[in-house]
């Protein structure tokens, strides 16, 4: 039980970060800040700390889902492994060439493209375990 709580919790605090800095977050950063480069500074720091959060966040959910939901497992592992891939990819590959400017539309669009990704992983993991009972309520069930 505590597995899966601890494994929800995980899930849901990274698609919900996920959701408020690309949703909100940001927006309202290019909105409000006299340059757009003092945004997209700013915005930088936040996407980098998001990977770092996204990356702790799946490793919980790996370590915790190791016994639950066995038919399940598998499913839910591999959106999160796609997702932290996803985090890697747009933090060590695609935010420096951002940074830099170097072909910033087609960087800026992959980068979206690997976030949207990573947001729509998450929230299908989140939404396959939301119909999975704990452990724990299914063996008194029985």
């Amino acid at each position: 039980m505590l597995r899966h709580r601890l494994n929800f919790f995980a899930l849901a605090l990274w698609w919900g970060s996920l959701t408020a800095l690309g949703a909100w977050v940001v927006p309202i950063l290019f909105i409000h800040m006299p340059s757009p480069a003092l945004a997209g500074t700013l915005a930088a720091r936040l996407f980098s700390a998001q990977t770092w959060l996204g990356l702790i966040c799946g490793l919980i959910c790996l370590v915790a889902s190791r016994r639950l939901f066995s038919a399940l497992a598998p499913s839910l592992n591999g959106l999160v492994l796609a997702a932290m891939l996803m985090a890697l990819l747009l933090e060590l590959a695609i935010a420096p060439r951002i940074l830099l400017r170097e072909n910033l539309a087609l960087w800026h669009s992959l980068g979206s493209a690997m976030f949207l990704v990573q947001w729509a992983c998450i929230g299908l993991a989140l939404w396959k375990m939301m119909g999975q009972p704990a452990q724990a309520d299914i063996d008194n069930q029985g």
